[in-house]
This record gives structure tokens, C-alpha cells and sequence, in this order.
């Protein structure tokens, strides 16, 4: 697997699945080592010459502290300069908050998409999300990953049973591998309030998506709670299309965003 070298040095492992036609990174989200972003870009990939990378910390990526999103950020960089041009970003969840960070930020970045980006968008998930990142850096720094990933699970709105399922089912151990990165994930989104003023500064034609139905073990999530971040962020980026895809599930189906998306990257 090819690799490139952040700013850093820090080595990102990265999988191109298609060469020809203009570049597509893809930015994977919270305990994801980018086989989430997998299917999609396998679809997308007759169309696009398709990036698919391992953020810092996941997979054969690296990893060095102390963390910043100014690595990340750096991190994608790479890919893209890798790419050999200027790129369309396509972000999920977490992921999509780094997407638009780092356009945000100036890199050479075309059209960006973004699915179920978590920004909080009232008080009492603002304040979830800060006692929740607290309750993070604890469980991190005493070594404890099984607590990490309750704690995320919990905020992302899953029941103790659904939690307990998880715990006993054999894709924990995996999770747990993932854990530390959920630090760089909760760095992506800030104190979880919506970024309008760094929004702002992105320029580039933005598409937000969101399912029209809540993952099951999501359930806990206040209503529409993806939708909502996804209006208000629409609201304070300068050039923004909002659309609500017929799919369930946190993880859109590429048989249905796929279409979406190069409709959206090649107009």
C-alpha cells in the first residue's frame, strides 16, 4: 500500500482505487480505518480517480503526539498533493468537519461533500459534548479504551444494551485499536458548537447530506438531530445545496449517495 509523509513526517497509508479521471479524497469519520468510505469509493471510482486514506492512527498510518488538527489538516495535504492536482473532498461524519476545516484552511480543494456531520445545535448537546470530551481525555490518559468507547456510544446516542452487544461482539477488539483516535475525531469538531465563522471562510461549493431516518443505535440522538446540524451549517457556508437522501443508517448506501455525489462533482 502506498504511502505519503505529512508535514511531520508521520506516514499516512493511503489506497488509490481509480486513476483516471478528476481526484476524489475521501475522509473517513469516527472509529473508521477508511473501509467505511470503501464501498463508495468503489463506485465512485469509473468516474474519479478515487483516494481513500488512513487518517493518523488508523491502520498503517502513524501517529505522533501531541495531536493537533493542524496535523490533520496537514495529513490531507499529503494526500492530495499525492493526487498530483487540485481534489474534490467527500467527508462522513467527523470526517466531513475535517473536510471543511481543511478547505477552510486553504488547501487546493474543488467541490466538497459532507454526510452526518455531528455539530451540536443546541445547549444541551453542547454540553453533553464538553462533559463528554472531558470524560475522553480521562479515560485516554488512564489507558482505559473499553471506557472510551462506551462514552462515545453513549453520546452518540446508543443504549447500555446496545453497548453491551457491541462489548461482547467480536469487532470490539478492533474499536478498541480505534480508540485513541476518538480524541483526534472530538479535535475535529471543536467544543461541538457549529464553526460559522471558519465555515465562512470556505469558498468552494459545499453539498450536506443526512439520511432521512436515524441509525437504530442512534436512537438516542435528539430528533432530526443530523439534519439540523446540516441546516445550520448550510446556513453559514457561502455557497451550500442541503439534501435529505432516501437511506437509513449513519453509513449512506452508495448505491444511492454514489449518483448524488457525481452528479455533484462533475456539474
Amino acid at each position: 500500500m502506498p504511502h505519503v509523509h505529512s508535514a511531520d513526517g508521520t506516514s499516512i497509508g493511503y489506497d488509490r482505487l481509480s486513476d483516471e479521471g478528476p481526484a476524489l479524497v475521501l475522509v473517513g469519520g469516527g472509529l473508521d480505518d477508511s473501509s467505511e468510505n470503501q464501498p463508495l469509493g468503489e463506485h465512485l471510482a469509473d468516474s474519479f480517480a478515487v483516494v481513500n486514506y488512513r487518517r493518523r492512527g488508523r491502520g498503517d498510518s502513524d501517529d505522533r503526539r501531541p495531536y493537533a488538527l493542524e496535523r490533520e489538516i496537514d495529513d490531507l495535504a499529503a494526500v492530495i498533493d499525492a493526487t498530483g492536482e487540485r481534489a474534490h473532498l467527500f467527508g462522513a461524519s467527523s470526517g466531513g468537519a475535517l473536510a471543511l476545516e481543511a478547505a477552510a484552511a486553504g488547501l487546493p480543494v474543488e467541490r466538497i461533500a459532507v454526510h452526518d456531520v455531528p455539530y451540536q445545535v443546541d445547549e444541551a448537546m453542547v454540553s453533553a459534548w464538553q462533559a463528554y470530551r472531558l470524560d475522553l481525555d480521562a479515560a485516554l490518559e488512564a489507558g482505559d479504551l473499553d471506557q472510551a468507547l462506551r462514552l462515545f456510544m453513549r453520546l452518540a446516542g446508543s443504549s447500555e444494551q446496545d453497548i453491551a452487544g457491541a462489548q461482547s461482539a467480536p469487532v470490539w477488539a478492533a474499536l478498541r485499536a480505534l480508540a485513541p483516535t476518538l480524541r483526534h475525531d472530538a479535535a475535529c469538531l471543536g467544543d461541538g458548537r457549529l464553526p460559522a465563522k471558519r465555515l465562512a471562510l470556505v469558498r468552494q461549493p459545499v453539498l450536506l447530506t443526512t439520511g432521512v431516518t436515524v441509525d437504530p443505535q442512534m436512537a438516542g440522538l435528539p430528533v432530526d438531530f443530523f439534519g439540523a446540524a446540516a441546516d445550520a451549517a448550510a446556513g453559514a457556508l457561502p455557497d451550500a445545496r442541503r439534501l435529505t437522501l432516501p437511506v437509513e443508517g449513519h453509513v449512506a448506501d452508495p448505491g444511492v449517495l454514489g449518483p448524488v455525489l457525481r452528479t455533484f462533482f462533475t456539474n
